[in-house]
């Protein structure tokens, strides 16, 4: 969990827990030479939240441990998000933590987790109705958090800060029962204890330990899944492609997982992904012919020509798809810097630079390099059109032109989700079709000397790009 010489910031609420927690991270510096320091987070909820502060403070000084103290507002978090006070919190209170370790230059994060908070967990999540995931419970470590106090019960806790003589407060709101998990505490954990096993608890973080390990190794394999039957169409309603063929070669366990994964990945911060959409999306593969299913956030899932496409519908400007320009500058004032393009639902970073200063063509499905010196004219981001046509290799060193419409169709593209893939076209020559493939004519050769880099990304949640050019041309 840590090293000898690093520093330490402990969560220190002044319970029972953390009070432990920050007395064996006092032990353990006096072997090991690491510098612990405690913050105490006040979410204002309770009228004695002061109180608990004072006394955190008073103790850190006691035990000349550096204190912070932080304040935050969990109720208007919750409201702006529409979040259970709870949840709130937990968000505040990581985020206060990732912040202040920061200032002292913290190199972990630890936290008072226990046995018991972790037995609790997994119950909590498998009456909700988790899989393996959730079943794995609190991680005694993830990244720079740490749970040094995980493998105590929560009368060991007190029996050692009892039998020290060291104070700590109790929080009133742990005796009530209008949580969940403060139930799940004072009823089930007790009779599984009493009635099932005296090593229940235990018994059960050993099992989230091998979950845990076989979490690990189905998230290898769902990677593999996903890199062997999934490619992703930025900037089309159908946003992922995944062949129905290459699906069905993988153990359900792994379809169920992985198109949770890409489910997930749809939705809006991730959340509200059931068990039921997974089957709903599941069913386009089991059962053969072209259909559809409609699931949350206007996620929707198509089955045509041996894929399936699921996808959220984009915002267009205007009811023809065609009206959508991004025209890209041939001669920006520095050309080796990124400019950012706002697309459909996406984005597109574009740079010019000279062959020699990166030699090697990048492979990435959603990164493509052409030869500048061939486009003439300004290619525009936008869909198709008529008239629309690619350079293919004839396969004797020659190039032919095919027209887009017969390509798609050769490629088995649904219909309903042509005019809606973004191309990169020099008029109705297209250098690429996005999440498909390039045009011949302007690939990059050892005769190039300049390169127009196209790179396609998800349009980022927060944060500025370097420079934007959002207008119809």
């Amino acid at each position: 969990m840590a090293s000898p010489g690093q520093r330490i910031l402990a969560g220190v609420s002044g319970g029972a827990d953390s009070v432990c927690l920050l007395f064996m991270l006092l032990e353990y510096a006096a072997r090991f030479s690491v510098q612990p320091a405690a913050v105490h987070v006040n979410h204002g909820l309770r009228e004695d939240a002061g109180e608990d502060a004072e006394f955190v403070r008073k103790l850190c000084e006691r035990v000349q441990v550096p204190f912070f103290l932080r304040e935050v507002d969990v109720r208007e978090l919750a409201a702006r998000e529409k979040r259970s006070l709870e949840e709130a919190g937990r968000i505040l209170r990581y985020r206060v933590f990732e912040e202040t370790a920061r200032e002292f230059g913290a190199d972990r994060i630890a936290v008072a987790h226990n046995l018991n908070d972790r037995a609790e967990t997994m119950l909590f999540h498998l009456f909700r109705g988790s899989g393996v995931r959730g079943l794995c419970s609190i991680p005694p470590v993830r990244e720079k958090i740490i749970r040094p106090v995980m493998c105590l019960e929560r009368n060991e806790i007190e029996a050692y800060l009892h039998i020290r003589g060291i104070p700590y407060r109790t929080d009133s709101t742990n005796d009530e029962d209008d949580y969940t998990r403060n139930r799940i505490r004072h009823h089930l954990l007790p009779a599984a204890k009493q009635e099932v096993s005296p090593q229940a608890l235990s018994h059960m973080c050993a099992a989230a330990d091998d979950l845990a390990q076989l979490e690990e190794y189905l998230g290898m394999q769902t990677a593999a899944a996903e890199k062997a039957c999934v490619r992703s169409l930025p900037g089309s309603p159908g946003g992922i492609c995944v062949s129905v063929e290459e699906m069905l070669r993988f153990h359900p366990a792994i379809q169920k997982r992985l198109l949770l994964a890409l489910l997930k990945r749809l939705a809006p911060g991730g959340k509200d992904i059931a068990r039921v959409h997974v089957e709903a999306a599941l069913s386009l593969f089991e059962k053969e012919g072209n259909r559809q299913v409609d699931l949350p956030f206007g996620i929707r899932g198509v089955r045509s020509y041996g894929n399936v496409f699921l996808g959220r519908e984009q915002p267009r400007q205007g009811k023809d798809p065609g009206k959508l320009f991004r025209k890209v500058d041939l001669a920006p004032e520095e050309p080796e810097r990124p400019i950012t393009y706002d697309l459909n639902g996406c984005q597109a970073q574009i740079r010019i630079f000279f062959a020699e200063k990166e030699g090697k063509i990048p492979e990435n499905e959603y990164t493509k390099w052409f030869d500048c010196d061939k486009i003439i004219k300004s290619p525009v981001f936008r869909f198709r059109e008529k008239g629309d046509y690619l350079s293919l290799s004839d396969g004797r060193g020659g190039i032919i032109h095919k027209s887009l419409k017969e390509y798609m169709i050769q490629e088995k593209i649904p219909r309903e989700d042509r005019d809606r893939i973004l191309v990169l076209a020099e008029d109705d020559h297209v250098l690429w079709l996005v999440g498909w493939r390039i045009s011949e004519y302007y690939k990059v050769s050892g005769n190039t000397k300049r390169v127009l880099e196209a790179k396609l990304t998800e349009e980022p949640e927060t944060g500025e790009t370097e420079e934007k050019h959002g207008g119809a041309y």
